[in-house]
């Protein structure tokens, strides 16, 4: 059976105890992973794993001795309870091997919980999930989490009532940060209230939020793409100073301009450019990029991407040059050439 996005969620926190099995498969490793361990945990609960009720298999493991699954899916535990043998990161090379683990399998059995890449919708291993009578195939994609599952991981953190204008703030973030960061906030912001009775403020919400290198790249980059060179210096030294090189500014800054000359050049415009980035962008990083792309022009962002690649060749080079001064100056004439 094949769970439309829409059921996937629910069936996660809840799945069928008497079920045969389930893949979860998408292109996002971390999206998956967190959306197996929810299951198996739901499965067999939180002692599951320490009650030896939960058997790993490596893909690798399995191809190489194809009897390990039909074993661990028989193979009777200890510990009283729902048993799980997991399967990770298996392709449509193993979809002989669990079709034929789940063709033996029988109630009082262990689940079998498949994990993959993404998956062609003619691949095998989709097909032998989505149309086994007692079998699940689930796929996880980029989108951002609903308001339901945010309430619910919230609920699971021990936070409820939360404001309007903090849902917001919440919201946003699950647009533009990781699953894993996205959990991460939580939980923080979860410890940040224990004890206080207060209601969430947006500005808690923002004192928890990751603050990382990445993010710090990204100032430095929207800064030069939106021509504030008085804004440059002190972020550049921040940087710095915390092991930040120009190499690793190149990069980033042409990717940067690479992602709007992919929107700006769109036949349809930026506005049909940013609906086509993959993987999509949401949120205020959205409509920022598509302003950048909007405000430079294909043309202009043509000869920006030409002035990054003579950057990164100066800095490759063997020439013994001061780098982080010829990328802070590269940033600076990118910022100049936005404004003109």
């Amino acid at each position: 059976m094949k769970l439309s996005p829409r059921e996937a969620p629910g069936y996660f926190a809840k799945p069928d105890t008497k079920a045969a099995g389930l893949l979860i498969y998408g292109a996002d490793a971390m999206r998956v992973a967190l959306r197996r361990q929810e299951v198996i945990r739901a499965l067999i609960g939180e002692a599951g794993e320490d009650e030896m009720r939960l058997t790993r298999i490596a893909a690798a493991d399995l191809r190489k001795d194809p009897a390990l699954l039909l074993d661990a899916v028989k193979a009777q535990g200890f510990f009283p309870g729902p048993r799980v043998a997991f399967v990770e990161d298996a392709g449509d090379g193993l979809a002989d091997v669990i079709g034929a683990a789940l063709a033996e399998w029988r109630e009082e059995d262990a689940q079998v919980v498949v994990t993959a890449g993404q998956l062609a919708a003619r691949s095998k291993l989709r097909k032998l999930f989505e149309d086994h009578a007692s079998a699940r195939a689930a796929g996880i994609y980029d989108d951002p989490p609903g308001r339901d599952e945010i309430e619910a991981a919230l609920g699971k953190a021990g936070l409820t009532d939360i404001p309007l204008e903090a849902m917001a703030a919440l919201t946003d973030l699950a647009r533009t940060l990781s699953p894993g960061d996205f959990r991460q906030t939580i939980e923080k912001v979860a410890l940040y209230k224990l004890g206080d009775a207060k209601p969430l403020t947006p500005d808690e919400v923002a004192l928890s939020a990751p603050s990382s290198v990445e993010a710090g790249i990204d100032d430095a980059l929207n800064i030069a793409a939106e021509g504030k060179a008085h804004e440059l210096g002190p972020v550049l030294r921040r940087l710095e100073a915390q092991g930040v090189g120009p190499v690793g500014l190149c990069i980033g800054a042409t990717r940067h301009f690479k992602t709007l000359h992919i929107v700006a050049s769109d036949p349809g415009g930026a506005g049909a450019g940013i609906g086509k980035l993959r993987p999509p962008v949401f949120g205020p990083r959205r409509d920022r990029l598509q302003r950048q792309a909007s405000a430079w022009g294909m043309h202009k962002l043509e000869r920006a991407l030409g002035l990054l690649l003579d950057t990164d060749l100066t800095l490759r080079s063997s020439a013994e040059v001061p780098q982080m001064a010829v990328m802070e100056r590269t940033l600076l004439r990118l910022a100049w050439m936005g404004r003109r």
